[in-house]
């Protein structure tokens, strides 16, 4: 369906052009879930010539199986759970751990840099795929608590089932595809491999460059 994470952002910064939202590019900025979202972002970051930046927030998996969210964490130590139950030990251990995870997440990829003033923005939120959206959940109230003006979801791939719970809190949900049945993000991309923290780091530091967002051509010109 995607061949990897840069050409889904490609074909998502296409959707966005398509729709005519009303995006003043003087003020907004692309806002992706590290990691894997900071490649997509940067691409839409840059065709649409916006900056980029990270809001981090870190799922908390069902107890022996990791990779199924049962909540989520954001910046602010607010917690969005789904609608399983487990064990308060078990809750309020991985909560402590995921908060300091986004501590160290913060500091590796923004380093001393201020986060971005977000009042009056449109942000858009970015990340490789949703599958139940919890992560992506808490992104957007850690975002709306920062006043925007408005916010748009922006994902290549998503389950329905996030769609249906993530599309009446924001003002634009713009999803490429929704299959269904929907097992994992992976299963709907060529090249999936795990981002590092590096590449977070180098996406972050291109957005920063003066010339990040033009053609080749126009930075031949310049």
């Amino acid at each position: 369906m995607f061949y990897d994470r840069q050409e889904a952002g490609q074909k998502l910064a296409k959707a966005i052009s398509k729709k005519r939202l009303a995006i003043n590019k003087n003020n907004a900025l692309v806002l992706a879930l590290p990691r894997g979202g900071v490649i997509v972002g940067r691409e839409i970051a840059r065709l649409l010539n916006i900056p980029l930046d990270i809001v981090v927030t870190k799922k908390i998996g069902f107890p022996g199986n990791p990779e199924y969210a049962i909540g989520a964490v954001g910046e602010s130590g607010e917690l969005v759970m789904g609608n399983e139950i487990v064990d308060r030990k078990y809750l309020e251990k991985e909560i402590e751990v995921k908060k300091e995870e986004i501590k160290r997440r913060l500091v590796e990829y923004r380093g001393t840099k201020s986060p971005p003033d977000l009042r009056g923005k449109t942000v858009i939120l970015v990340d490789d795929g949703l599958a139940t959206g919890l992560s992506m959940k808490a992104a957007v109230n850690e975002v709306r608590a920062k006043k925007p003006a408005q916010i748009i979801i922006a994902v290549p791939v998503a389950s329905p089932e996030s769609i249906d719970e993530l599309k009446e809190e924001v003002n634009e949900l713009i999803c490429l595809k929704t299959p269904r049945p929907f097992f994992a993000i992976g299963n709907f991309y060529t090249n999936f491999e795990q981002v590092t923290d590096e590449e977070v780091k180098t996406a972050l530091r291109d957005s920063d460059t003066p010339h990040f967002g033009l053609s080749q051509n126009q930075k031949a010109e310049r």
